[in-house]
């Protein structure tokens, strides 16, 4: 290629602008995300905050004073800014989520090769929010996660954002702009890259298993008559399809799951495990029996009355048997216990 045709191809790219300084995962990751679609696939970054400089690119982030999307003007440290995701989330949105809200789903929908309308892209925009893109708002606009009273058990710096912000030189290390811009390219591959797993793994693996997690719920009288106990022959992640999937289909206190009974993909057993009474809670709706709780293999089988037992947690909320029919025998008396 000539140095004409070169010189001519860079003065085409779009250009994104974001501060200087110091950087946090909510620009990083931002820039990443507007770098994944067809508008800024190629797009240079400048990082500055003089005005002058930021009017001459095509697309600002994280600085400028301004949220004004018809002018892709996406910053969120403005006062009076209150904009929020909706759709049932109430953190402050940071860059991040401002970039997400706006091209996520082009985003979703190029990365896994599907059509914007297609009902896959919204449930995938909505997940990828709640459980990635929401803590990073939340972070950068201090938004506390729990009650300002309830003292920590322990620090976390291993966060995402913590990752991030790590990357930026110390005090005592060269901060000249080409050494941060640098660093913040890396940041922003960190960044990015960590979405794209998580992207990837709720597209191709977790939302196939909602499909396997359905069945089950919808083929559970069959297995017991309370619908209490839910079989699965084939492994998949379950257990937040479940508490969806009952809400949306409102299924009554009485008949929800107890039990999950499936195969130990590794080992060759079945497991038999408690339903917890939220998808982040160590509490089951009721724990396996407390007399089998802690036993292994003989003396497990002949305190609880059933052939080929494996263990039970010492908690209860997990036990494992050698056979499909006993992993189901466990979860029906475990109903009745």
């Amino acid at each position: 290629m000539s140095e004409e045709s070169a010189a001519k191809r860079l003065k085409t790219n779009k250009t994104i602008g974001t501060h200087n300084g110091t950087f946090h995962c909510d620009e990083a990751l931002a820039v990443f995300m507007l770098r994944l679609t067809d508008t800024y696939k190629n797009a240079d970054v400048t990082r500055t905050r003089d005005p002058a400089l930021l009017d001459t690119c095509d697309i600002v982030v994280d600085v400028g004073a301004v949220y004004e999307p018809e002018k892709l003007r996406y910053d969120h440290h403005q006062r009076g800014f209150t904009e929020i995701f909706g759709y049932g989330f109430g953190t402050k949105l940071s860059s991040a989520g401002l970039i997400y809200k706006h091209y996520g789903k082009e985003i979703i929908a190029s990365q896994l090769g599907l059509t914007l309308d297609d009902p896959k892209v919204e449930i995938l925009w909505l997940k990828m929010y709640r459980e990635f893109i929401e803590a990073l708002d939340g972070i950068d606009n201090g938004v506390l996660q729990y009650p300002q009273e309830l003292a920590p058990a322990y620090r976390n710096k291993t966060d995402l954002s913590s990752r991030v912000g790590w990357l930026n030189p110390a005090w005592n290390e060269p901060m000249d702009s080409n050494t941060v811009n640098a660093l913040f390219q890396k940041a922003s591959d960190l960044a990015g890259s960590e979405f794209l797993n998580r992207l990837h793994y709720y597209g191709k693996s977790w939302l196939p298993a909602r499909d396997i997690v359905a069945a089950g719920l919808e083929s559970r009288f069959n297995v017991h008559p309370s619908g209490q106990i839910i079989l699965f022959d084939t492994f998949a992640p379950w257990k937040e399809h479940i508490y969806e999937l009952e809400k949306q289909q409102g299924i009554a206190e009485e008949q929800k799951a107890i039990y999950v009974i499936y195969p130990d993909e590794t080992g060759g057993n079945w497991r038999v495990q408690a339903v917890s009474i939220s998808p982040d809670s160590f509490v089951s709706r009721k724990p396996l029996p407390e007399p089998w709780r802690g036993m292994r293999d003989d003396e497990l089988s002949k305190i609880s009355g059933v052939p080929e037992c494996i263990f039970v947690h010492s908690s209860g909320f997990i036990g494992g048997n050698k056979t499909k029919e006993g992993a189901l025998e466990m979860a029906r008396k475990g109903l009745t216990f």
